[in-house]
């Protein structure tokens, strides 16, 4: 059942990098593909970082989603499918955040302890 957990959260941690690699941002990548190693950390923190990422790459989402759709309102092009499309990523990428709330990975995480296994 934790494995099936773990497929939104990569995959949403996937495609932020791969949005990163398009604008040519490593850094970005990097940070993504560590944030993948993070999850076979058992700890609290690594878990919030990895949360906390996925609620800032959501408004990455949201961000690129008003940059281009302005774009290409502007240049007077269809924007419809591209908005549908990013907002859902932005929407999967924020349920992925949530997706730490759940008993299997409260448990795994040490996340209902008070943070005593943080150490």
């Amino acid at each position: 059942m934790r494995a099936l957990l773990y497929i939104p959260i990569v995959l949403s941690l996937v495609v932020l990098g791969a949005h990163f690699m398009r604008d040519g941002l490593m850094i970005g990548v990097a940070v993504a593909l560590l944030l993948i190693g993070l999850l076979f950390v058992r700890r609290a923190w690594a878990a919030r970082a990895v949360q906390m990422a996925l609620v800032i790459g959501a408004f990455e989402w949201v961000l690129t989603l008003y940059v281009l759709a302005d774009s290409r309102l502007r240049q007077g092009e269809s924007a419809t499918r591209m908005i549908v499309i990013l907002a859902s990523v932005a929407v999967i990428t924020l349920a992925s955040a949530f997706l730490f709330q759940a008993r299997p990975l409260r448990k795994f995480y040490h996340l209902d302890s008070g943070g005593s296994h943080d150490a």
